[in-house]
């Protein structure tokens, strides 16, 4: 089931779930009580719920969670959300994230070795942490695709990505995450 406001999203993720070759239904709810009413005539497995739903409703998740002891509740990121909402989740999708690896990440779900994202940092790519430092070191994207041997096409695609799974755009919103999570030392940053 995805439990899902947006039909774009939704249909996407339908679409690569039915390419992805697993053997599933795919059904949708936009409220709790959807999902209940869904639950209750066609058990499932695996819920995949935007963190929006969650964010205003701790309460009545976690009366669901109890309810449906045998689901597994995946995530679907695609705003910054504090690590305490994102912890209730048994595992994260995001929604820049590759067909590939959503299914993939499905498939280990389905197959019982949920992949839980514990760090907010998981979310970024190895690339997307190099430029994050060198970003907080004052580089520009010039100087940073120089450093680092790619195009600045490269470099503002990677800016993107990063501000949009971090939900932070300015640079120093950006070097303050960096630091909280231990990718800098206050010593790394410009004055």
């Amino acid at each position: 089931m995805i439990a899902e406001t947006s039909s774009i999203v939704f249909e996407g993720l339908a679409g690569i779930i039915y390419k992805s070759g697993l053997k599933t239904l795919v059904s949708r709810a936009i409220t709790f009580d959807e999902i209940q009413r869904s639950y209750a005539k066609q058990r499932c497995k695996l819920i995949i719920i935007n963190p929006s739903f969650v964010q205003n409703n701790i309460k009545q998740f976690n009366i669901l969670k109890s309810q449906f002891e045998d689901v597994t509740w995946i995530g679907l990121v695609y705003a910054y959300y504090d690590q305490s909402l994102l912890s209730q989740f048994d595992s994260l999708i995001n929604i820049s994230d590759t067909p590939e690896s959503i299914s993939s990440s499905l498939q280990k779900t389905i197959s019982g070795e949920p992949q839980k994202r514990s760090h907010l940092e998981d979310v970024l790519s190895e690339r997307e942490v190099d430029i994050l430092k060198l970003l907080t070191t004052g580089l520009a994207n010039k100087e940073i695709a120089d450093k680092l041997n790619i195009s600045i096409n490269t470099v503002i695609t990677h800016r993107k990505n990063i501000s949009q799974k971090t939900g932070i755009k300015s640079v120093s919103g950006l070097t303050i995450y960096a630091v909280v999570k231990k990718l800098i030392s206050l010593e790394n940053t410009t004055e």
